[in-house]
C-alpha cells in the first residue's frame, strides 16, 4: 500500500517563476538536497523533460528511480508517474500551483510512494518530513 503525503505552503514569487523552478528539472539538485543527480531521458516537442532518471539519497543510501512528468495541466499542474525503480513500487506526486493575486503562490505538493520492503512508522516519517522540505528548497530558491 503506498504512503501519500502533502505539503502546502505560500511563496512570494509569481506563479510564473515557481512554475519555472517547478520544471526546471535538471536544476533540482541545487534545492531538492536529496536529490543528487538528474538525467533527462526523454523531452516533449517543447523541450520540456518527460523522462527523467534521478539518483537520490533514501534512508542511508542511494536510490535510483525514472519519473514521467506530465504538462497536461500546465501552469497550475505538474504532475509525475514513476517509469522504474530499485526500491519503490511506485510514486506519484505532483506540484499545483495557485496565484493568490498579491504577486504569491500557494504551492501544494503531494507525494504518494509505495516502497518494495516495508518500513517501521518512524523511519516512514523522518523519510516523509526529508521528502516534503523539498519544497521549501523551491520557496528559499523563488524568494531568494
Amino acid at each position: 500500500m503506498a504512503d501519500s503525503a502533502s505539503e502546502t505552503i505560500s511563496i512570494q514569487a509569481s506563479l510564473e517563476r515557481v512554475w519555472e523552478i517547478a520544471t526546471d528539472v535538471a536544476a533540482y539538485p541545487s534545492w531538492a538536497h536529496d536529490v543528487k543527480s538528474v538525467d533527462i531521458k526523454t523531452t516533449d516537442d517543447q523541450g520540456r523533460p518527460i523522462d527523467v532518471e534521478f539518483r537520490a539519497a533514501a534512508l542511508g543510501r542511494t536510490t535510483h528511480y525514472t519519473l514521467r512528468y506530465d504538462y497536461s495541466s500546465a501552469p497550475n499542474k505538474l504532475s509525475w508517474s514513476m517509469v522504474s525503480g530499485d526500491i519503490q513500487r511506485s510514486i506519484d506526486g505532483a506540484y499545483s500551483l495557485a496565484s493568490m493575486g498579491d504577486g504569491s503562490t500557494e504551492v501544494r505538493y503531494d507525494l504518494s510512494i509505495e516502497l518494495a520492503v516495508p518500513l517501521p512508522g518512524f523511519v516512514k516519517r523522518r523519510a516523509e518530513r526529508r521528502i516534503l522540505n523539498a519544497v521549501h528548497g523551491m520557496k528559499t530558491l523563488a524568494e531568494g
